[in-house]
């Protein structure tokens, strides 16, 4: 939530009178204008054409990367739904049926690769964007994310505009598995 913050230019503060005393938090975000928004936040919202709304799940082990990148989609009108892990990722789609799945490769137990080859498994999962979001950046990464049925595969950070152009496009970007993002 720190980074979040910082992005907005903003600035947290904790507070203790010691153990037992409980906590004080002070958080501080300037006034929003266009002005004082961060150069991603600039990105999203300078687009003229307003994005089609889309049901998205975003499943990554990160608590904070994943309600963080969620708070972001929700800013833009996005339906959006959380999944910390494999098997709760098959849960929650197969109940919430996205339009777009963000899926962490990195998980732990059931890793984002088997998750996207089980959600291509599910036949409600058929039309639905797969987007591979991983720190790993290597052409054998790529290529393994895209035997497992993903359409695109961004490395994080993912940059904000790019997913928001990629989210809102019609379908997947013929490709982009064969470019760096």
């Amino acid at each position: 939530m720190h980074q979040l913050i910082e992005l907005h230019r903003g600035t947290v503060r904790a507070f203790s009178d010691g153990l037992g005393q409980g906590s004080v938090f002070v958080v501080r975000l300037p006034i929003s204008t266009a002005k004082l928004l961060s150069p991603l936040m600039q990105g999203l919202t300078q687009d003229a054409a307003t994005p089609k709304a889309r049901k998205i799940l975003v499943v990554d082990d990160n608590d904070d990367a994943a309600e963080s990148t969620a708070m972001l989609l929700r800013l833009e009108g996005h339906e959006v739904r959380v999944a910390p892990d494999g098997p709760s990722a098959l849960q929650v789609a197969a109940d919430f049926l996205p339009d777009v799945v963000l899926l962490d490769i990195g998980l732990p137990g059931m890793d984002g690769c088997e998750v996207c080859h089980q959600l291509r498994a599910m036949s409600e999962s058929a039309d639905t964007m797969l987007i591979a979001l991983s720190g790993y950046a290597g052409d054998d990464h790529r290529e393994r994310a895209r035997r497992a049925g993903f359409d695109v595969y961004l490395v994080k950070p993912a940059d904000m505009k790019e997913l928001n152009n990629i989210i809102s496009s019609p379908r997947h970007m013929p490709g982009n598995l064969d470019r760096e993002s």
